[in-house]
């Protein structure tokens, strides 16, 4: 059985949005290999709507370089995207779920029951907050940059209290936190 885990750099003051401005001075290979790791146990991904039109648009056509190991791994891993908005997901190997919330979390529960190893997710701190609310999240893991940021999303905003135990820990030369966390309850 599958396992949800949600992955974000963030912010010491908790925000999430636009890591491309600030998280590039802290990454390492510590982080790298962190970063490896996870994507080694990987074997679907989660998306927002948001994060599904700018990746579709973009890892397609960026297969060299510098990025040609993540390009691979994104667009060959089996994609599922939470929307009600969009009609049709047409990335290679792209699944949109949508409908009412309820039937979605069932959807999902179902995929957990199918799939092997992780089904990981980041970047959308909605779905992330959706996740824990319907018990679905297993596993929270945050690189936390030594950095106030000040405006921008956070990850928890205006949510319910969610009580998570810490499982993991390290740090980084950068002074970054790699933590991991997952539900008390």
């Amino acid at each position: 059985m599958a396992k949800i885990v949600s992955n974000f750099f963030i912010s010491l003051d908790g925000v999430v949005e636009r890591p491309d401005q600030w998280h590039f001075p802290y990454f390492n290979d510590e982080m790298g290999a962190a970063v490896g790791r996870g994507m080694e146990t990987t074997t679907a991904f989660l998306m927002g709507r948001r994060q599904y039109q700018e990746w579709a648009e973009y890892w397609p056509n960026h297969s060299g370089g510098e990025d040609a190991g993540f390009a691979t791994f994104i667009n060959s891993v089996p994609k599922y995207v939470l929307s009600n908005t969009l009609t049709e997901a047409t990335w290679q190997n792209s699944t949109l779920l949508s409908g009412d919330p309820a039937q979605v979390a069932a959807r999902l529960r179902e995929l957990k029951e199918q799939t092997d190893g992780e089904i990981a997710m980041s970047g959308s701190a909605t779905t992330v907050r959706w996740l824990l609310a319907n018990g679905l999240l297993d596993e929270l893991r945050l690189l936390v940059h030594p950095i106030a940021v000040g405006r921008g999303q956070r990850l928890f905003e205006d949510t319910p209290t969610y009580p998570l135990r810490l499982t993991a820990h390290e740090t980084f030369k950068t002074g970054v936190l790699n933590l991991t966390y997952v539900p008390e309850a």
